[in-house]
């Protein structure tokens, strides 16, 4: 399935997701790519996962988070695949938060709102 974050903010957001990738570099089984920019009023799909568990965090211009207990840290320019137990310095420590599906397998698109 494609996993969608739609903008309904006022801001600008910029969003990182996490997904599962079995095998990842230094023994973790979970990677992330990030920072998309979606402009107020926009969506983004930055991933395709068959997994029914991925993650996100998400930070608006006007300082709103969108945040969970998953916690990792992150590059601060644009990354892709970066596995969470490689550890960046410079980085960003987040908490991510869950994203549950079901049927993961189909193609369809999931959308989360960022309220």
């Amino acid at each position: 399935m494609w996993l969608q974050y739609s903008n309904q903010t006022a801001s600008g957001v910029w969003l990182a997701v996490g997904y599962y990738a079995e095998g990842c570099d230094a023994g973790s089984n979970w990677a992330s790519k990030g920072w998309f920019r979606i402009e107020p009023g926009k969506s983004a799909t930055p991933l395709w996962t068959t997994n029914n568990y991925s993650t996100f965090y998400a930070e608006s211009d006007d300082g709103r988070v969108w945040s969970g207990p998953y916690t990792v840290t992150l590059p601060l320019n644009a990354f892709s695949d970066w596995c969470w137990d490689l550890g960046v310095d410079p980085g960003q420590s987040v908490g991510m938060r869950l994203v549950t599906a079901s049927n993961a397998w189909f193609p369809w698109t999931a959308t989360i709102n960022l309220t």
